[in-house]
């Protein structure tokens, strides 16, 4: 059995990030920014976001801690996260989840410029990461690919089964598990109303638990020579730390071990990666290795039009396809996307036909200019 060390892994990266941001600002680049959003006094936020900036200092970022206490309203972080979109010196930012229960979290996160969204959450970059595209992948995902790659671990056809199916680790790193470039590995996912989950387990060659019960994963669940990583950090009563409890994973890791390959410990594995990944992240962004510098993204919600454009002796629809028109011979991609839009909706048969191609043209031009392949 062999220990997959995290803590020792995410170390190493950091220094190589370290070194390639001093190169950058040798070469009169720009260091690297990263911003964190922290809502209210949660313990676990609170440490995972002061180990984010330490992490941040490790790299040579510049970073930047944003606080508001519990009762703030959703307006004002949303407020706040469009000043962070705007801001030209950050290269990426997070929102510390879980948020107060009266924010929508999935509104706030809609809210992040997904060309900032270092923890890879947005939409746009989960969305590109189904179908294999550049984007930013969330960071426990992530870190756990660079583990098996860092320790030479062969997922090429093996079975994995992945216990959990969460947005954040879950549902990701059965996506990337599957695809070609990543894991190519066949994938099962295991729930809590999976019927066969103790007989999946037992034919995984690599079983990545993420399922939030501590010790869930017992000797029996696992077969001999099976790689095992436990994303599981569960906070534990214990009297005997001065913190009073201690990080517990989803494998019953004394019992489990000896049967292993490879193993990652609680803490000291997936851990450590999770905030060293999102540092790769943020390299990236401030890089611009994923998405170009000065396009800015189309708006989710269709913009209001204040007025159909007249054109004597046409309909409306057809009105708002000629203004269309024009905007687009300006280069005004919003107004032109805006007008097109309206005139499918107003005629659904011609000039809809024509306003549909022209927006396609749009929308390939538009995605060409934001993305280096």
């Amino acid at each position: 059995m062999q220990l997959i060390d995290g803590k020792a892994t995410a170390q190493a990266i950091k220094q190589e990030i370290a070194e390639e941001v001093t190169r950058i600002v040798a070469s009169g680049g720009k260091r690297p920014h990263l911003a964190a959003i922290l809502v209210g006094h949660d313990g676990g936020s609170e440490t995972y976001v002061k180990n984010k900036v330490l992490a941040c200092e490790a790299c040579g970022f510049q970073s930047s801690l944003i606080r508001f206490e519990s009762d703030v309203t959703e307006e004002e972080l949303l407020d706040q996260v469009r000043a962070l979109n705007d801001d030209d010196d950050v290269d990426g930012f997070i929102v510390q989840l879980p948020l107060p229960k009266h924010i929508d979290e999935q509104k706030v996160i809609m809210a992040i410029d997904y060309r900032k969204d270092v923890d890879g959450f947005h939409p746009v970059n989960v969305g590109r990461m189904a179908i294999g595209l550049p984007c930013f992948i969330s960071a426990t995902p992530l870190g756990i690919l660079t583990l098996l790659q860092r320790y030479g671990i062969t997922t090429r056809g093996k079975k994995c089964v992945i216990l959990g199916r969460s947005n954040i680790v879950g549902k990701p790193m059965a996506q990337l598990m599957m695809q070609k470039q990543f894991g190519d590995a066949t994938v099962t996912v295991c729930h809590s109303r999976s019927a066969t989950l103790k007989e999946e387990c037992q034919q995984a060659d690599i079983l990545i638990a993420a399922i939030g019960q501590p010790k869930f994963v017992k000797a029996d669940m696992v077969k001999e020579g099976a790689v095992v990583i436990d994303v599981g950090t569960t906070r534990v009563p214990d009297a005997t730390r001065k913190s009073g409890f201690r990080l517990t994973g989803d494998v019953d890791f004394d019992e489990v071990a000896p049967r292993c390959s490879f193993i990652t410990p609680v803490p000291g594995g997936v851990g450590p990666m999770t905030i060293c990944s999102l540092m790769k992240n943020t390299l990236a962004a401030g890089k611009k290795e994923i998405y170009k510098r000065g396009v800015k993204p189309i708006p989710m919600e269709r913009q209001p039009i204040s007025s159909a454009p007249s054109s004597e002796g046409k309909g409306e629809a057809q009105a708002y396809y000629l203004k269309g028109n024009e905007y687009r011979r300006q280069g005004n991609w919003q107004e032109a996307i805006n007008c097109y839009l309206e005139a499918i909706a107003l005629d659904p048969e011609s000039p809809a036909v024509h306003a549909k191609e022209m927006l396609d043209d749009i929308l390939n031009f538009y995605n060409k200019d934001m993305y280096n392949p």
